[in-house]
This record gives C-alpha cells, sequence and structure tokens, in this order.
C-alpha cells in the first residue's frame, strides 16, 4: 500500500491525514490533532510557528508509532501571511497574523501618496482587497521594522517555511503566492513594477514553483527526530486551493464553497476577471492548480460560531458542542436579524456575541439576547451572505448555476446547509468533510502517477465519500 500524509493547518487547528488507494476509492486515517493558537508578542498577533513545527514532528512520529510510512508528504495552511530569514536561512520576522490590526490604513495611504491605486493593482494581479493582503502586510513591517526588510534575504509563506524546516530547501509555491498581491493574473510571476512601486526589495521573491513540484527530502535532522523519511511534495499550499481540488462537482453549473473558519464562495475559471466591475464586487482570482483561477469571494464563515463557542465556555473551559449550538438556533427559528458578516467588525472582535449584539443596534433590528437567537442571527448573515455572492458571480461570469458543492468541516452543518439552499434556491451537494487534505493528497497521488487527471480524482472522490443532497424548501 502506498501511503501518503497530508498535513492540514486551518486557523484554529491542524490535522496529520494518512491516505491511500484501495480498489478504487480513497481511503482516510487521521492520525493527529492538534490545536493553533495566536499569541501575542510585542504588541501583534502573532502564531505561535514553533508550535506548530513541534506538532508537525509529532505527527509525524506518530504514523511511525502507528504503522504508516507514507513514500510522499504535504503540507497546506492558510494564506497571506509569511516570514523573513537573513542570509543564514534564520528566521527574522515574526509570523504576524492576518487578524492583527498593523495593516490598518496602509492600502489608504498608497492611494493618497499617488504611489499604487487599487485600480491598477486589481487589473494586473485580480486579487480582491482585504487589509491584510500580503503586500499590505509588508508595507506595516517596512514602516515598523525597516531593518528586518533590509536585512531579509527571503520572505516564505507559512507553509513554505514548514516545508523548509523539514528539508532545507526555500521553495515559494504557486497557490500561496498568489494571494500576497503581488503576482501577475497573466504571468503568473512575480509582478516586478508592482514590487518596485511598493518600494519592496526584489531579491525576496524567490522562484514561483507548482503544486506537484518534488522540492526534496527530510533532513538527515528531522530523519533522526521522527524515524522516517518522506518525498515532499508541494500541494495546493493555500488551503482553499487543496479544498477546491476535491469539489466533486458534476457539471460546470456548479458553484463551490469551502466551509470552515472563512467561507471561500466561487467558481474555477481559466483565465482571471479583472474588470472594473469585478473589482467592485471585491472578487478575488487566486491561483490554482494547474493554473485554473479561483474565482471567488472571502466571507467571514464559522469564525464567528466558533468565537461564540469559545465565548461560551464554563470556568471549567467546557464549551458547548457544535451539535449543542445548532440545536439553539433551531429553537430560535422564529428570530430574525441580519448583520454584514463581511464587516471588518467581526475580524477580531475582543467579543463577537456583543459585537452581533451591537451590529444589531447600530442598524435598528431586533437584538438577540439568548445563545439560540445569537446563533440563528449568525447563520440567517451568512445564508444571505451567500445568496449575494451567487448573484454576484451570476452577473459577472454570465452563467446560470444550478447547484452548490460544500467541502470542508463546514459541510457537517446540515442546518446551515438546508438554510443556505432555502437562501440561494440551489441543490447543495454537502462533503468530503475533509476536502482540503483530500485536496492536500490528491495532488501527491498525481505527482506520483496513482492517479492520472484532475477529473478522474474528483470522480473518485465522489465514489469515495458520502455527498448529501440538500434541496431548498
Amino acid at each position: 500500500m502506498n501511503y501518503h500524509l497530508a498535513v492540514d493547518i486551518g486557523a484554529s487547528s491542524g490535522r496529520h491525514m494518512i491516505g491511500y488507494l484501495e480498489s478504487g476509492q480513497l481511503k482516510l486515517k487521521e492520525i493527529y490533532r492538534f490545536e493553533n493558537r495566536l499569541v501575542e508578542k510585542d504588541g501583534h498577533l502573532c502564531w505561535d510557528i514553533d508550535g506548530l513545527y513541534s506538532h508537525i514532528l509529532e505527527g509525524i512520529r506518530q504514523c511511525k508509532k502507528q504503522e504508516y510510512e507514507p513514500s510522499t508528504m504535504g503540507i497546506d495552511t492558510w494564506a497571506v501571511d509569511f516570514v523573513l530569514l537573513d542570509q543564514e536561512g534564520k528566521r527574522i520576522s515574526d509570523p504576524v497574523s492576518y487578524r492583527d490590526e498593523r495593516t490598518n490604513g496602509i492600502q489608504e495611504e498608497l492611494e493618497g501618496k499617488g504611489i499604487l491605486s487599487f485600480a491598477d493593482h486589481y487589473h494586473k494581479t485580480g486579487i480582491q482587497y482585504l487589509k491584510f493582503n500580503t503586500i499590505y502586510q509588508l508595507l506595516a513591517l517596512k514602516k515598523e521594522h525597516p531593518e528586518q526588510l533590509e536585512k531579509a534575504e527571503c520572505m516564505l509563506m507559512i507553509p513554505d517555511y514548514l516545508h523548509y524546516l523539514l528539508t532545507g530547501v526555500k521553495a515559494q509555491e504557486y497557490t500561496n503566492a498568489s494571494t500576497t498581491a503581488l503576482v501577475n493574473a497573466e504571468t503568473k510571476e512575480w509582478d516586478e513594477e508592482l514590487i518596485e512601486k511598493a518600494g519592496l526589495p526584489r531579491k525576496i521573491f524567490q522562484k514561483i514553483s507548482v503544486p506537484g513540484t518534488v522540492i526534496g527530502e527530510f533532513t538527515k535532522e528531522v530523519q533522526d527526530e521522527t524515524g522516517l523519511n518522506m518525498k515532499v511534495v508541494l500541494p495546493a499550499t493555500h488551503d482553499t486551493g487543496s479544498a477546491f481540488l476535491s469539489v466533486p462537482a458534476k457539471d460546470d453549473h456548479a458553484v463551490f464553497l469551502s466551509s470552515g473558519t472563512w467561507s471561500l464562495l466561487g467558481v474555477e475559471n481559466k483565465e482571471p476577471i479583472t474588470t472594473p466591475e469585478s473589482m467592485h464586487e471585491n472578487f478575488t482570482n487566486e491561483g490554482g492548480y494547474d493554473y485554473r483561477f479561483r474565482y471567488l469571494k472571502n466571507i467571514m464563515g464559522l469564525w464567528m460560531i466558533q468565537n461564540i463557542r469559545k465565548e461560551l465556555a464554563d470556568e471549567k473551559g467546557n464549551r458547548p458542542s457544535f451539535p449543542q449550538l445548532i440545536e439553539e438556533a433551531k429553537q430560535a427559528r422564529n428570530f430574525h436579524a441580519c448583520v454584514d458578516a463581511d464587516d471588518d467588525r467581526f475580524l477580531a472582535p475582543s467579543s463577537m456575541i456583543e459585537e452581533v449584539k451591537q451590529a444589531c443596534r447600530d442598524t435598528n433590528q431586533p437584538v438577540p439576547e439568548t445563545t439560540g437567537e445569537i446563533m440563528q442571527t449568525v447563520y440567517i448573515s451568512l445564508a444571505e451572505d451567500y445568496k449575494k455572492t451567487i448573484v454576484s458571480l451570476e452577473k459577472l461570469t454570465g452563467k446560470k448555476y444550478t447547484s452548490m458543492n460544500i467541502v470542508g468541516g463546514g459541510s457537517q452543518d446540515m442546518y446551515l446547509n438546508q438554510m443556505t439552499a432555502d437562501a440561494t434556491g440551489l441543490t447543495v451537494y454537502a462533503g468530503p468533510t475533509e476536502g482540503t487534505a483530500l485536496g492536500n493528497l490528491l495532488v501527491q497521488m498525481m505527482e506520483e502517477k496513482e492517479i492520472e487527471t484532475l477529473q478522474e480524482a474528483r470522480n473518485i472522490i465522489r465514489d469515495s465519500f458520502e455527498i448529501k443532497e440538500v434541496k431548498p424548501q
């Protein structure tokens, strides 16, 4: 049996998943799961990158302990965040999170000084405006710590850095690099003019590698620590890129929703759409596998629910389960209020519950008081956001969509799935749950020639996992 290892790290947790083919079906085995957390350092919200790396090593040791010896492995994470390395390959910047406030006002400053208009920027890269895009993070770092950029020899996105720790090889992968808003949508390479206009050092941007690239094997030190050696294959290192790979769509009239901490809703295109209308609707053209473009919109997603759940923990830290929260929402199904889930106010509030209440007050709506009413408000808001996004998609692409495929952890929430089907009028196909890990594994299997084409890969997903159908009521 040829085993492969996907290390899939989201904004709140990570997991090591073994995948293999057996009788034409893709089998999954979770080996190790761990928490991902933000820590405050020097006034900024940062990822515990050293903790993440120690968990990656422990998960590999668990593979050995459970008698799995994968031939290949790859890591995917969220996008936009990075570290800088010096000439000796040592980390010289903190892995600051996109939820930090250091980028406030950076884009407005660029525009105001006439350095870079967003209209020109979008036309070149096709990347939607998010205040935490990597370009703005780099410029915020330049203001606060210019000495770090002067000393830097290399920038690596988070999964690139974790791959570097395992192999000693510095490689920048395309799907994650595209989210920096510094990669030209047409050439798929770093945009030299943008880098120069932003005043960023060109030398930190490495050659871009595509998913499926073999970058090397474990260093001797990692082999000694884990007892294993593997070939490291770049997956679509942006978790949404991996998630979209695993969508078992029946035809090209389906919209895709990767539902997790973020909801990423969109379609696959062969060419970018960088029109003024697309810019106005704030759609992004993220790089995907085989140079496909993920034309989508970022929606706040289950982040709001994750925070509500955290706030409702008792004195011992026990949190209500997701099924309990869903049941509370069902009990309050007659309550109606709707907030803008994409509002920056929900990015990192001190209290998500109070922020939702205040948003309702600010818009003269009924204010949710009970847990069920809070949950119902969030569910209504997400479903309405999905509906609005699909209307925009149809207008911008000139296509009519007839179904929605939902992958990721959020595909398990059948209450939200039904509300989504009702709001959009589309039949929803929910599953598989581990969409991101599956997409990661598919790239490894295609590199190993166990699977020949992406369509074959998606057919295997459809035949291997339960896909639940939810019709609008």
